[in-house]
């Protein structure tokens, strides 16, 4: 095992990560993995906050389309990154993992609501943070509460664990020519529309100076690797 280049960091998952080959619901293997590995950063020493995306249960602007009030479609999106939270929670809790729940919108019964200097109390005594809810604001993506929260917490590091293994310079699913690039920069990644985050998460990551990791959450050792400075994925930066 490496020694960690990172102190503190946040790991942004998609829902449909989680959800791994079903593609929707939840995965309790997959999940079962990613805690492992979670528990494995820990003992390095190294402090995580996690923000989870809802996208195996609902995504607001695209299974809302047209047929709903964008606000309300959003609104259920958050409610699905709770239920994501809740579960990786558990299962973190079940594998002697301390965690703690924040969310944007407060559901006091089930989570903390979202406050910054506790959060931070929570990283400094080895508890993962899951942070539900996105920004608690419609028409912004869990992407960019990922950034909104590392920003907050001062993680030095985003790491975006996708079903997807890095950047490329196009759909590397409908392109068999797509070059995946190895680093890449911000200003890059917006001028191309290359698909890392969407351009708000990517201009508020370019204008905090936070470097965003993106790799595939296939073997979840790339977390590992990940803290540890090992090359995997993409790299953005400036």
């Amino acid at each position: 095992m490496g020694k960690p280049v990172y102190r503190r960091v946040l790991l942004k998952i998609s829902g449909e990560a989680l959800a791994g080959e079903k593609h929707t619901g939840l995965d309790f293997e997959v999940i079962g993995q990613v805690c492992d590995v979670v528990k494995e950063c820990l003992d390095l020493g190294v402090q995580v906050g996690v923000v989870v995306g809802g996208g195996n249960f609902w995504r607001g602007v695209k299974d809302g389309g047209g047929r709903m009030e964008r606000s309300r479609a959003d609104q259920m999106g958050m409610l699905a990154t709770a239920l994501n939270c809740l579960a990786v929670a558990d299962v973190c809790e079940q594998k002697g993992i301390p965690v703690r729940v924040q969310t944007a919108i407060e559901m006091r019964s089930m989570a903390e609501p979202y406050i910054r200097s506790k959060a931070i109390r929570h990283l400094e005594k080895g508890r993962v943070v899951i942070f539900g809810c996105g920004t608690g604001n419609p028409y912004f993506s869990t992407d960019t509460a990922a950034v909104l929260r590392a920003a907050e917490i001062g993680a030095e590091v985003i790491l975006l664990a996708k079903n997807v293994d890095g950047v490329y310079s196009a759909d590397p699913v409908k392109d068999p020519n797509a070059v995946k690039y190895d680093s890449i920069s911000y200003n890059d990644v917006l001028a191309r529309h290359l698909m890392v985050m969407d351009s708000t998460a990517t201009s508020l990551s370019m204008d905090n100076h936070i470097p965003v990791l993106l790799f595939a959450l296939k073997d979840p050792q790339n977390i590992v690797r990940a803290v540890c400075g090992e090359k995997v994925g993409t790299i953005v930066s400036e």
